[in-house]
């Protein structure tokens, strides 16, 4: 693959970087850095998804702009990520598309599959969306239970197949075979969870200035806690029904709807704060072009989360069938653009700390 323009602009920024050494103690990028001697692409593309984009580095260099060198690694790497998320991505020609226009793609593809969902209640049965379903089965009176669970696992299974292809692919790129132990998966996993390079040392990062603050990491924190809860509500619900025969809705206080709900909740929390943050954000350390994507998966995440909390108020009613279907069509958009939205920087990311815990345990020894 020919080298691309942000390949180059990482190499030089890295080698001024490496001759610095000033941040090494920011986070695991520059204690990585510091293993090379030369930044192969595989190299820079490893570092550049080990960045937590914190921007610490960027307020502490002495070689930011306005100096000449022009350090810019938080930029710099965004950039490089992007690249790595549409090179490795598959198919790639949802990829290009999703590249264009995030934002329009998610929200325009969420608006698609409500309507389609909305036609179908119309064109089964007049009047099932208006009908005021009460009881077990009310949901699949709108929508039967065939047509919801077969096309939510066959979206769900395309977005995690095309994850997985993503996730090799990316390995082998930037860097392949290096040994890794079960420690080294455990610490790396541990890394991930924690957020532990949104920490900044114990300072927090630079969320929109030179000022340090903790409210990114907390704010990601509580997003990923609510998708977490969302999914164990998701599992839960299918285990009451498919080995239980016990079909939905559920009451109020039981386990799916009380995760789903607390889920629900760390969702509109989560991304409303990091939404927030990032429309909020010093322009210059940040690659503002990338703006539309990043927008884009966090209004899916809140949109999913709100429908959801407002079919749960109103399920009881005669809107019940027109929310159903309209959250459901959130739901499957969501599948659809995992691959191809910023949430492949989670498994890529995760992918990138367990290679650094392996070679930092091979440094060590």
């Amino acid at each position: 693959m020919p080298e691309t323009e942000t390949m180059r602009e990482a190499r030089r920024v890295m080698e001024i970087c490496n001759a610095c050494r000033y941040c090494e103690g920011f986070c695991a990028v520059f204690p990585a850095m510091e293993m090379q001697r030369a930044f192969s692409d595989g190299d820079l593309t490893d570092l550049a998804n080990l960045c937590h984009n914190c921007k610490a580095c960027y307020y502490a260099c002495q070689y930011a702009p306005p100096h000449p060198f022009g350090v810019n690694v938080p930029r710099t790497f965004s950039l490089l990520r992007d690249e790595t998320y549409r090179n490795h991505a598959w198919p790639r020609l949802l990829a290009r598309a999703f590249a264009r226009n995030g934002t329009v793609v998610a929200l325009v593809t969420a608006a698609a599959l409500a309507l389609v969902l909305l036609l179908t209640g119309w064109l089964v049965a007049p009047g099932t969306l208006s009908h005021a379903w009460i009881g077990p089965d009310a949901f699949y009176r709108v929508i039967p239970w065939v047509a919801m669970t077969g096309v939510a696992a066959a979206t769900l299974l395309f977005s995690l197949l095309a994850l997985g292809i993503g996730g090799v692919r990316f390995w082998r790129a930037s860097g392949g075979g290096v040994p890794v132990r079960r420690g080294d998966v455990l610490r790396g996993l541990h890394d991930a969870v924690t957020l532990k390079n949104l920490g900044g040392g114990g300072h927090g990062c630079n969320d929109r200035d030179e000022a340090f603050s903790m409210a990114r990491r907390r704010f990601h924190h509580v997003m990923a806690y609510g998708f977490l809860a969302c999914f164990a509500a998701t599992c839960i619900a299918a285990f009451e029904a498919y080995a239980l025969g016990r079909p939905a809705p559920y009451p109020l206080f039981s386990l799916p709807v009380i995760f789903g709900t607390l889920g629900g909740i760390g969702l509109l929390v989560g991304a409303s704060g990091l939404m927030a943050l990032k429309l909020t954000a010093d322009p210059v350390p940040a690659a503002r072009r990338l703006l539309g994507a990043d927008v884009a998966l966090l209004a899916l995440l809140w949109l999913a989360a709100a429908t959801g909390l407002i079919l749960l108020i109103f399920r009881s009613t005669a809107a019940m069938g027109a929310l159903l279907a309209i959250h459901l069509g959130v739901i499957l958009a969501l599948f659809v653009l995992l691959p191809y939205s910023k949430f492949v920087h989670a498994p890529y990311r995760t992918l990138a700390l367990i290679r650094n815990a392996a070679n930092s345990a091979d440094r060590v020894q």
